[in-house]
C-alpha cells in the first residue's frame, strides 16, 4: 500500500496506484472494489477502496476494546512519543501524500501540501500534551485531607469524518482521542480513502499498537450507523452535514452516549463603508473561493453598506478573475476541481436557479461541460432578495452573494438571521464596531478583517445554531474535554 510520485506537480508523474484497505486489529483487510476517480481527469482512477459492511464495523469495534485497556495504562509520554513519530513521518511522506491527496479530493497541490503539514502540527500538538497535568491538587474543607482531578478516557470512540479535509480532520480527532487513552474506530469519507490511510500508515510505522485504530472504508448509512448504534461506542465525532448529523444525535443520545457535531454553515461578511474595499475583497474572496469554497466555514454571503458597495463589487469580480478552476497538479493552479459530479452539478443549479429568479451573476459562466474535469468557476450573484436559497442555503461551492444594507444595525442583523452559526466576519476600520461585532455576532468563531476560513490548530473550534452540538469544541486542548471524563478524589491521611 505505498505509492510513487516523481514530481506531484506534473502530469507526467509516474505513480503506484494505492488500493486502500480496512485497517482493523492491525492487519489491512477488505476487497477493494469502489472506484475513486479524480475530479480534474475524467477517467483517472485516484484510489479504489473497500465497501464496509456492520460486519467489518463490528471487528474493529471488538479488536478496539480490546486493545483500550493496555492502551490507557500506557504513561502519556509514551503515547505523546508516538503522535510525534508520526507526525515526523507524514511530514517525510508529505510529496506523496499531499499528491495523492490532490488526486483523490481536487484541491491544489498547495493547500494539499498545507493540509499534510497541519496534520503532523496537530498530531505533535497532542503529542506533547502527554507530558501535561491532567488534573488538578485542590483544598479541602477536611483535616488531613487531600483532594485531586483527574480524566479518564470514555473508552472506544468512533470518528465520521468528511472529504473536504480528509487528512487534517481525522488528524485533529484522532489526536486528541488516542492522547487520551482511548481507542478509535474511524470511518473515512467515501471520496477520499487514501488520506485516512496515510494517517493511519504514519500512526502504525509509528509503533502504535494493533487495534488502537482501526478503519473502516464504506457508506455512511452501512458503517456509521453501526458505529452510532454500538452500545461499545462511548463517544462519536462526527463532521458532515447537519442533517446527517442530527440524525446521528437522535440515535446516540438515545442510548446517552457522548456525541459532537460539526456540521454545516452559511457564513456572513459584513463590509461598512470604512473599509478598504481592494482588501476586503481581497478578504471576501479568500474565504469564498480558497479550496474551491469547499470548506464549512466559506465565506457564501456578503452584506454591504451603500457608501462601499460598488467599489468592492467591482474589487471582488477582479479577485474571483484570478481564482481560475483547474487540475490541482499543475504548478500555479489557483483553484482546484469541484469533489464530484454531484457536487459540481449543485454548484450550477445553485447559481442557474437564483439567477432565474432575477438575480445578477457578476462572475462565474460557465458551459456545463466537463470534459475537463469539474472545474466551476468562482460565482458572484448580487440583487437577491434576503430570502434566497443562494442566501440562506448551504451550496459549499465556490459561490458567493453579496446584498445590500443601510447600515451596521442592519448588516449585523442579516449576519445573524440564519439557522447555522459557525463563523462570521466583518472588514472595518473601526475598532468600536469591530468589538461589537465580536460580542454580538451568534457564530462560534469570529474574524475581524481576515477571511473566514481557516482557524489556528491550538484554538478551538465550533459554531452554534444548526453548525454544531454547541457543547464540547474540537481542536486546542479544549478537544481533549470530548474524549475524557473527570473524577474527583478524596484522599485522608
Amino acid at each position: 500500500m505505498t505509492s510513487t510520485i516523481t514530481d506531484p506537480a506534473t502530469n507526467s508523474a509516474e505513480r503506484d496506484l494505492i488500493t486502500a484497505r480496512h485497517l482493523i486489529n492491525g492487519e489491512w483487510l477488505g476487497e477493494a472494489d469502489t472506484e475513486r476517480l479524480n475530479p480534474a481527469r475524467p477517467g483517472e482512477v485516484a484510489a479504489l477502496s473497500p465497501s464496509g459492511t456492520a460486519e467489518d464495523a463490528d471487528a474493529a469495534i471488538t479488536a478496539a476494546t480490546a486493545a483500550q485497556p493496555a492502551w490507557a495504562a500506557m504513561p502519556g509520554p509514551a503515547r505523546g512519543a508516538i503522535l510525534l513519530a508520526a507526525g515526523d513521518l507524514l511530514l517525510e511522506r508529505q510529496a506523496t501524500i499531499a499528491g495523492d491527496l490532490v488526486r483523490e479530493e481536487g484541491k491544489t497541490l498547495a493547500e494539499a501540501n498545507g493540509e499534510v503539514k497541519r496534520a503532523s502540527d496537530v498530531l505533535r500538538f497532542f503529542g506533547s500534551l502527554g507530558w501535561a497535568a491532567t488534573g488538578e491538587v485542590l483544598p479541602s474543607g477536611l483535616p488531613d485531607t487531600t483532594i485531586t482531578t483527574r480524566r479518564e478516557p470514555l473508552g472506544v470512540v468512533g470518528l465520521i469524518t468528511p472529504w473536504n479535509f480528509p487528512l487534517a480532520i481525522p488528524a485533529w480527532k484522532t489526536a486528541p482521542a488516542l492522547i487520551s487513552g482511548n481507542t478509535v474506530v474511524i470511518k473515512p469519507a467515501e471520496l477520499t480513502p487514501l488520506s485516512a490511510t496515510h494517517l493511519a500508515r504514519a500512526l502504525q510505522d509509528a509503533g502504535l499498537p494493533a487495534g488502537v485504530l482501526n478503519v473502516v472504508h464504506g457508506k455512511g448509512r452501512v458503517v456509521g450507523d453501526a458505529l452510532a448504534r454500538d452500545p461499545r461506542i462511548a463517544g462519536l465525532s462526527f463532521t458532515g452535514s447537519t442533517k446527517v448529523g442530527l440524525g446521528l444525535q437522535e440515535i446516540l443520545n438515545a442510548r446517552r452516549a457522548r456525541v459532537q457535531l460539526e456540521m454545516g454553515g452559511k457564513n456572513g461578511v459584513l463590509v461598512l463603508d470604512d473599509a478598504d474595499p481592494r482588501k476586503a475583497a481581497k478578504v471576501v474572496a479568500g474565504g469564498a473561493f480558497g479550496l474551491t469554497g469547499q470548506a464549512c466555514t466559506a465565506t457564501s454571503r456578503v452584506y454591504v453598506t451603500p457608501g462601499i458597495r460598488e467599489d468592492f463589487l467591482a474589487a471582488l469580480v477582479e479577485e474571483a478573475a484570478a481564482y481560475k478552476p483547474g487540475d490541482g497538479l499543475d504548478a500555479g493552479t489557483p483553484m482546484g476541481a469541484v469533489v464530484s459530479r454531484q457536487q459540481f452539478e449543485q454548484n450550477q443549479a445553485a447559481v442557474r436557479t437564483a439567477v432565474d429568479r432575477g438575480a445578477t451573476l457578476l462572475h462565474g459562466e460557465y458551459d456545463g461541460g466537463t470534459d475537463a474535469g469539474f472545474r466551476f468557476p468562482a460565482a458572484v450573484l448580487t440583487d437577491l432578495p434576503f430570502d434566497d436559497a443562494a442566501v440562506t442555503e448551504e451550496i459549499f461551492g465556490p459561490v458567493v452573494a453579496v446584498l445590500e444594507v443601510p447600515d451596521y444595525e442592519a448588516g449585523l442583523a442579516a449576519i445573524n438571521d440564519s439557522r447555522y452559526g459557525l463563523t462570521a466576519g466583518i472588514c472595518t476600520d473601526s475598532l468600536a464596531l469591530a468589538t461589537d461585532f465580536a460580542a454580538r455576532a451568534q457564530a462560534g468563531v469570529i474574524k475581524v478583517n481576515r477571511p473566514t476560513a481557516g482557524l489556528d490548530l491550538n484554538v478551538p473550534f465550533g459554531g452554534v445554531k444548526d453548525s454544531s452540538t454547541n457543547t464540547f469544541r474540537e481542536q486546542g486542548k479544549s478537544a481533549l474535554d470530548f474524549f475524557t471524563w473527570g473524577k474527583t478524589v478524596y484522599t485522608g491521611v
